[in-house]
């Protein structure tokens, strides 16, 4: 693993971000190179954000696409590689795959003073540009309240930016009075992220949903699917639960392996 000095941080860190730099416990992938630290950012005052990324350790010719992923409620950086095991799939897909924490706050600017997207989009992302030497199109891959954070964020940076969107058992509710506590912090909340509104945007870039057919979101899936039928949308046996997403994770990233060779 590459060796980071704290003088090399300090000048390539911005004020609005504080990094450290550690190795990540456990043991990634043969082949693997994974990174961890945290970055402070305006938009979570006060917090200590870890992040995590994972790349294959072969120096490639070219910097790798980077996937960031994001977790459901209640996770954390972590998820995606310890409990999703993102990370065995990198070496054959060729992919740097990144995630970060999120809180409870559904990946958007809350009355409680969190904006968790921004802090994706304007503090994360340039990290992790940083990191990878990786300045092209980006993709997103969530699951859960990050499935709908994926599709959000994906909309919001738009197709001149996004190679590709993967939203796996997205939290989704075609109506306010049917989210689910503490997802938005009111209609009018609901309303400014309501990602059925943003449609127009998602159908200009690749989208795939994934959803098991005993997930209690299926039917909003179903729905969201319905509205952007340029999505590819797959039902398939399973529930709401890290054994489903794990299964799918390696023909995902294989998918959006394609959406970025398709747009080079």
């Amino acid at each position: 693993m590459a060796q980071v000095t704290r003088r090399a941080l300090l000048r390539a860190a911005p004020a609005a971000a504080a990094l450290a730099l550690s190795a990540c416990g456990g043991s990634p992938p043969a082949g693997v190179d994974r990174r961890s630290g945290t970055l402070r950012s305006r938009h979570w005052p006060g917090q200590d954000i870890g992040w995590q990324l994972a790349t294959p350790s072969a120096r490639p010719t070219t910097p790798r696409p980077l996937v960031i992923a994001l977790h459901g409620k209640g996770g954390g950086a972590a998820d995606a590689f310890d409990g999703l095991h993102l990370d065995d799939h990198v070496v054959s897909t060729g992919l740097s795959v990144a995630s970060v924490d999120g809180g409870g706050y559904y990946w958007h600017a809350r009355r409680a003073g969190v904006d968790p997207g921004a802090m994706v989009l304007e503090d994360f992302l340039p990290l992790l540009r940083r990191q990878t030497g990786y300045a092209g199109k980006v993709a997103f891959l969530g699951w859960s309240m990050g499935g709908y954070g994926a599709l959000l964020l994906a909309s919001q940076l738009g197709p001149g930016q996004v190679a590709g969107v993967v939203a796996e058992s997205a939290a989704l509710w075609t109506s306010p009075g049917r989210s689910a506590p503490g997802a938005f912090d009111d209609a009018e909340d609901f309303a400014a992220h309501d990602v059925f509104r943003r449609t127009t945007v998602l159908g200009r870039m690749p989208v795939r949903l994934d959803c098991g057919t005993s997930d209690p979101f299926a039917a909003a899936d179903r729905a969201f699917a319905a509205a952007l039928p340029s999505a590819r949308l797959t039902l398939d046996e399973g529930g709401h639960d890290d054994g489903y997403w794990a299964a799918h994770a390696g023909s995902q990233l294989q998918w959006l392996r394609r959406q970025f060779e398709a747009r080079t």
